[in-house]
């Protein structure tokens, strides 16, 4: 079987690796000139360390990433509450901080041993199915034949685009802003720090490594949002984004499959988007090997679909103004602050959403 596989983020990696490691190698293509340089997603959760494990990539990622130990959420200044982030029900006990452009580079490192390697700076243009295939067009005016094309190729997905797939959904209006930068003694150096000001301004810290953080906030400028002194001694990339909740109609049409980004996208809060791309990957690429393809659509649509509409629950009660939205967020305050098993449970639910 030739399957086409257009996207080298972690998504198209993951179902590159994955079929692979089954006797299948797929060729996989890029339309960047090479390997992404940027921290992008940051957090591995212990689910998709699990689906990653038979490869041997889960290992090079725990071997470089840092654990995240903890939480704390502050209101305003002052730390309203602080709790460990593990789980004993889960293949890792925590998140993995690592950078997006690391876990890209070690994926592509154990599918090269594979006997695979990233064609890049080629750019699929159109494809073309019939009863025999589907016929993909690149920019460089290549034409070739596969049995099957798997899009990971992102929100603006080329391969979505051409296979005719509604992407329904909305964006928001609000500016969110990140930075990745090098650190100090604060933000922590292995916990998530959450501060929500008054204003309905959120700020987010999130280790990548040691003495590094992704900075992120519900307003233009991630670094002056946050009300307390930042130690920051490097600012390696900063920028602005706006954030689109969005999901395919469809998963699959014909010989075409979404997988990552090119199916859904959704708001940070969570730190789910790789990894339900991971777990898209891992589900096509069993599938496509074992001959079960039905399904993967309903399968992998239901699951997205279930942490979009949690990421955008929690989203809005961590952002919103609203008394009915803070009542509910100080209630969960108090309620973990008081209560130990409320604590852990918060706690495993992080680890294992």
């Amino acid at each position: 079987m030739k399957v086409l596989i257009v996207g080298a983020g972690p998504t198209g990696l993951t179902a590159a690796v994955e079929l692979a490691r089954r006797g299948l190698l797929p060729r996989i293509v890029d339309r960047r000139d090479r390997a992404s340089t940027l921290s992008r997603a940051v957090g591995v959760t212990s689910r998709s360390l699990e689906l990653l494990s038979h490869s041997g990539v889960s290992e090079k990622l725990i071997a470089e990433g840092i654990a995240v130990e903890g939480a704390c959420i502050y209101l305003n200044t002052h730390l309203a509450l602080e709790f460990p982030l593990h789980s004993d029900r889960s293949y890792f006990p925590t998140v993995l901080g690592l950078p997006q452009d690391r876990t890209e580079a070690l994926m592509a490192e154990v599918l090269f041993g594979m006997g695979g390697e990233v064609e890049y700076q080629k750019e699929l243009k159109s494809l073309t199915e019939d009863e025999s295939g589907v016929v993909a067009q690149f920019d460089d005016g290549e034409e070739n034949r596969f049995d099957l094309i798997i899009g990971a190729d992102g929100i603006r997905s080329t391969v979505r685009e051409a296979a005719g797939i509604n992407y329904p959904g909305f964006d928001l209006d609000e500016v969110w802003s990140i930075a990745d930068v090098d650190t100090g003694d604060w933000p922590p150096k292995r916990k998530f720090t959450l501060v929500k000001m008054d204003s309905g301004v959120i700020a987010v810290a999130v280790p990548l490594g040691e003495g590094r953080h992704r900075l992120v906030a519900s307003c233009d400028n991630a670094i002056s949002a946050f009300p307390m002194a930042l130690d920051i001694k490097r600012v390696r990339r900063k920028g602005t984004f706006k954030i689109s909740v969005r999901q395919a109609e469809t998963y699959s049409k014909g010989r075409v499959y979404l997988a990552g980004d090119a199916a859904h996208c959704h708001s940070p809060v969570g730190g789910r988007g790789m990894n339900l791309g991971i777990a898209d990957a891992a589900e096509l690429a069993q599938r496509i090997v074992e001959g079960r393809l039905p399904g993967y659509s309903e399968l992998r649509y239901r699951e997205d679909k279930k942490v979009i509409e949690v990421t955008e629950s929690g989203r809005k009660i961590i952002t919103g103004q609203s008394l009915k939205a803070r009542f509910e967020f100080r209630a969960l305050i108090a309620a973990a602050n008081s209560i130990p098993a409320v604590r852990r449970k918060l706690g495993q639910f992080a680890v294992e959403l």
